[in-house]
């Protein structure tokens, strides 16, 4: 039988891991390769770090091809421009077409900047969604400080990313106050979600209690079922909504400096493809991690399609933490397994979140078994251990990454932030 091809869409952290474990698990009877968007994986949970100085770009970025080629795993830098399910074909961004037997999407998402005129770094707003969009965000926070305004942060109308907003508006207010000038900036978070702490999960624990006790003594205002509807140079519309999504009240926010996080979409290379993606261009899977419409491809991470976890009044997405995307990593390696030997995928995503939210000079966790309630843990916490154990997890997980480790991850962070299992970040 000729050896199969399994293609990996990808390099963020879903698609990364992926080609470690894949690769690991399938040996000889296949062979994988990576294509990627340029040739490195950036750690994107340090952004917010980044963005105030705390940490060099150059310090999250691990080169790809010689990690990859190490560990027998072909690697592309060009980009996919298209996906040919059909066919079984990619189509690169540099004229070349590349088939596979099996393809694992794991493209993370397009950023919707676009969809709110005046938004995101190409108008009037920063972003740490990418390594260089926070060294960009550096450099204007920088200026700030040496004329200080108002900064308004958050997450606009269909995000689905809120951890990284709080960890902005936590670690700018501890930043500020380091350099003394916090008594002259302040701050201001919107958000589309319903109530404070919401997250995009209904909440986990009491992370509503935690997070608005957190802001009031930072002095952090808060616009809840915020939606932004324009962005002119150093000033925001918002409008607010009621329950009902009947409009409520508006607010013209003057900023000295704004992030907030955009709406995510389905990548270029795969809007449009019936059957594969929904309208949003989100990867339509089955319990297995399969898309229905073509059974040789798989999709994990924020690229799938996950439906909210109850109405709001404003759209308010569902996280893909790494928890729930190592899993999905598994599930699909050990369905590929299954499918190679002849027999039916069966193994299932534990769909499980652990999140640290680092603050700065504390932070707030969380565990939520299942992500989606009800749930069987439902836990949260606060404490200077939090910020102590997110510096720990990125060193481990940079060495994951550089060193092509497949060995899951999460579930020991988890057991270990629930006291059962000490974990060494060493």
């Amino acid at each position: 039988m000729a050896e199969a091809h399994v293609v990996i869409l990808g390099a963020g952290l879903g698609g990364t891991i992926a080609a470690y474990e894949i690769r690991q698990a399938l040996q000889d009877s296949a062979r994988v390769t990576v294509v990627n968007k340029g040739e490195d994986y950036w750690f994107v949970p340090s952004n917010p770090w980044v963005a105030v100085g705390w940490r060099e770009p150059e310090a999250l970025r691990v080169h790809l091809p010689p990690v990859m080629a190490k560990h027998g795993i072909a690697f592309t830098g060009v980009r996919a421009k298209r996906v040919d399910p059909a066919n079984n074909r990619l189509e690169l961004n540099d004229g070349t077409t590349l088939d596979y037997d099996y393809l694992v999407i794991a493209t993370g998402p397009d950023l919707a900047f676009d969809e709110i005129e005046g938004f995101g770094p190409e108008g009037f707003t920063h972003s740490v969604c990418e390594t260089r969009h926070a060294a960009a965000a550096h450099a204007a926070f920088e200026d700030l400080c040496l004329n200080p305004g108002p900064i308004v942060v958050g997450a606009v109308q269909g995000a689905s990313c809120y951890g990284p907003a709080y960890e902005t508006a936590m670690i700018l207010d501890t930043e500020l106050k380091r350099r003394q000038i916090r008594d002259r900036v302040p701050i201001t978070f919107i958000t589309p979600e319903p109530y404070i702490g919401h997250l995009g999960l209904d909440g986990v624990g009491d992370t509503k209690g935690l997070l608005e006790s957190e802001m009031r003594q930072r002095h952090i205002k808060w616009i809840t079922n915020a939606r932004v509807t324009k962005v002119e140079q150093g000033l925001c519309h918002v409008e607010e909504v009621d329950e009902d999504g009947a409009l409520k009240r508006t607010h013209d926010l003057p900023f000295g400096w704004a992030m907030m996080l955009p709406a995510f979409r389905g990548v270029p290379a795969l809007m449009g493809l019936e059957g594969l993606v929904n309208p949003r261009g989100f990867v339509l899977t089955d319990r297995h991690q399969r898309n229905p419409a073509y059974p040789n491809i798989f999709g994990l991470g924020v690229c799938i399609a996950i439906p909210p976890v109850a109405p709001t009044p404003l759209p308010v997405g569902v996280p893909k933490t790494g928890f729930m995307i190592e899993s999905m990593v598994t599930a699909i390696t050990r369905n590929l397994q299954e499918i190679m030997a002849g027999g039916e995928p069966t193994h299932e995503a534990s769909w499980n979140a652990i999140c640290l939210a680092d603050f700065g000079d504390g932070g707030v966790a969380f565990v939520a078994k299942p992500q989606i309630p009800p749930r069987n843990t439902n836990w949260a916490s606060e404490g200077k251990w939090v910020h102590l154990a997110k510096i720990g997890f990125e060193k481990y997980f940079l060495r994951k990454i550089r060193r092509g480790e497949s060995e899951p991850f999460y579930e020991k962070l988890a057991l270990h932030v629930l006291g059962v299992k000490k974990l060494r970040f060493d």
